[in-house]
């Protein structure tokens, strides 16, 4: 799993990386997306923030890639539980 957490000043900036970064996972909360496992993916974020993003950061912003590994432990609460949790339909 890799996480990717930033944070943006600039609403038109935010508004345009968000739009970027949605392509590839799904939000977990705001600014903090769950991206697949995948390094073809990875690498491509990568690149782009080095090749396309970093041209329009400034110094108040950040953007945090956290790759996980199968190892990590996660802990759920709240609604965030529910989301792996198996559905079971009864008839």
């Amino acid at each position: 799993m890799i996480i990717i957490s930033y944070d943006i000043s600039n609403d038109k900036k935010r508004a345009k990386f968000n739009k970027y970064i949605r392509r590839f996972g799904y939000m977990l909360q705001y600014s903090v997306y769950e991206i697949e496992n995948s390094e073809r993916i990875l690498s491509n974020v990568i690149t782009d923030l080095n090749n396309r993003w970093l041209k329009q950061f400034d110094q108040t912003d950040s953007v945090y890639i956290f790759h996980m590994s199968n190892s990590c432990e996660i802990m759920k609460y709240g609604y965030a539980k529910n989301e792996d949790a198996d559905l079971l339909i009864v008839n």
